[in-house]
């Protein structure tokens, strides 16, 4: 005989069979025994074993640690590369300028100082892109269980309460501002603080208008602003460095609208199910049109940056010419149909576009490095023979 048992908190039906008497056992009285959570729904703390790879860094976290490293997207790092290339972009920018210019308050920028100032902007990055994502986790917990990509998210499964997430998130602000402090003051904190109000408005965006994208433009391209103080620029005296520091801005906001665009292909159906606007919604039909357009954009830009702070022929070869052959090419074979293609393209196309970007900027700073160091060299030779 099989009885049927219903299981509390919507738990789902257990048939259990009613032993009988030649088992020597009475039957008993029905009883409740209620199915795991697991077995019908998402876990609120799933175990590393269940949900990662072995090799993984979730699976080697403690569990009580998983939903946090989670929250800040520890495991997917692109978000953290492309907070970090325009910061990047900036600082080979403005070094050049360091050499000749007046305005230099820390003087030239050697090979070393600028590794070091772009090893502090990776820290920076990557504490305030995890706390970028904590802020818009937040904003979206509710959003977030209609999308199948983010349903399993930490605050929209439930396996951390808003409380939680909010001391997180100021935890991740104050680490931000302690990187911030250390770059030269109060120049880069005068230039660097307004970027919260972007980072806060991101996820508002996307309810509003269909151009979030170019919101996340706005903020994660800040750092295209941010190389030139903190070598020791003076931008509001310098108006070659103002003018290509702005271009320089605009450019990534191009980029940044790009790859998101791309990015937002892989939830283009569920979007438009919970009622999220993208430019991906909005321009469906002529998607490789606009990131055509986007690119062209991009790139004049870049190059019109250059120009205002005289950048020699290896950026222009290596980061305007080198953006433009890699992004033609991701345009034209990015599948926008396919989730694992538009994944792919997200991520890769960050290091490809911004690696060659970024070896036309160090190029052209170095040539022009050794070459003040000939320069210098040669007066000083010359000196001494009078």
């Amino acid at each position: 005989m099989i009885r049927r048992l219903i299981t509390p908190n919507g738990g789902g039906t257990r048939c259990l069979p009613s032993l009988s008497r030649s088992s020597r056992m009475s039957p008993g009285p029905c009883f409740r025994r209620p199915i795991p959570r697991q077995l019908h729904g998402i876990s609120r703390s799933p175990s590393s074993s269940q949900r990662y790879a072995p090799l993984s860094l979730l699976s080697r976290l403690p569990p009580s640690l998983v939903p946090y490293a989670e929250l800040i997207r520890i495991d997917k790092p692109t978000g953290t590369y492309y907070l970090f290339f325009p910061c990047l972009f900036s600082t080979l920018l403005a070094a050049p300028l360091t050499l000749t210019s007046a305005s230099a308050s820390l003087g030239p920028a050697t090979p070393l100082s600028v590794l070091g100032t772009s090893a502090l902007f990776f820290a920076g990055a990557l504490i305030m892109r995890g706390a970028g994502c904590s802020i818009n986790d937040l904003w979206d917990r509710r959003l977030d269980r209609h999308v199948s990509r983010t349903q399993n998210r930490p605050l929209a499964r439930g396996a951390l309460t808003p409380l939680s997430a909010l001391t997180y998130t100021g935890a991740q602000l104050l680490g931000g501002l302690f990187i911030l402090l250390q770059f030269p003051q109060p120049a880069c904190f005068f230039y660097g603080a307004p970027s919260l109000l972007l980072v806060a408005s991101y996820p508002l965006a996307k309810r509003v208008t269909y151009y979030p994208q170019f919101v996340l433009g706005l903020t994660f391209s800040w750092g295209a602003i941010m190389g030139f103080p903190a070598l020791g620029v003076d931008l509001l005296s310098h108006t070659p460095a103002l003018t290509a520091a702005a271009l320089l801005y605009a450019s990534n906001v191009a980029w940044t609208v790009l790859y998101d665009m791309i990015y937002a292909h892989m939830d283009i159906r569920d979007d438009a199910k919970a009622g999220i606007k993208s430019i991906a919604l909005k321009h469906d039909a002529d998607t490789k049109k606009v990131l055509t357009g986007l690119a062209v954009v991009q790139i004049g830009l870049l190059g019109t940056a250059g120009m205002a702070v005289g950048a020699g022929p290896a950026f222009f070869v290596g980061s305007c010419g080198g953006a433009a052959l890699t992004l033609g090419y991701m345009i034209r074979k990015v599948n926008l149909k396919s989730v694992k293609d538009c994944w792919w393209w997200f991520v890769n196309g960050c290091w490809i576009t911004g690696g060659v970007i970024s070896l036309g900027l160090g190029a052209d700073y170095l040539i022009r490095y050794l070459e003040d160091g000939q320069t210098q060299t040669q007066t000083q030779t010359e000196g001494d023979e009078k």
